[in-house]
């Protein structure tokens, strides 16, 4: 944790969001988790991106993976305090031929320069 500051207090960390079968996301929509192995993220910074999400016309998915877990965890784990949310473009395949879709990407992006924007 030496990288980030210690007086952090939000994290919005950037992954792969998983798609298929029970899961809520699209290879062509941002996917913002609400929940993976480690517990659930900040209702407040998941609310706050999901009103920019709304304001901006992001058609974005909300999802839960029990069994992932993602580096806003890894960061809990080494005792970092801030709120964590975690976003990421909808994702076919991890760790060998990934496929997404421009239109997630974007989507990701557009969010992420909103909420560098808002602050």
């Amino acid at each position: 944790m030496d990288s980030l500051p210690d007086d952090l207090t939000e994290l919005l960390v950037l992954d792969m969001a998983c798609i298929g079968v029970g899961q809520n996301g699209r290879e062509t929509k941002c996917t913002l988790c609400l929940k993976d192995s480690s517990g659930p993220y900040s209702q407040r910074l998941s609310n706050k991106l999901r009103d920019l999400a709304t304001r901006e016309a992001i058609d974005i998915r909300t999802d839960v993976y029990p069994y992932y877990g993602s580096d806003g965890s890894a960061y809990w784990r080494s005792g970092g305090t801030a709120e964590v949310a975690l976003i990421g473009p909808g994702v076919d395949n991890s760790h060998c031929y990934e496929r997404t879709h421009l239109d997630g990407l974007l989507d990701t992006a557009q969010l992420i320069a909103q909420y560098l924007v808002e602050g």
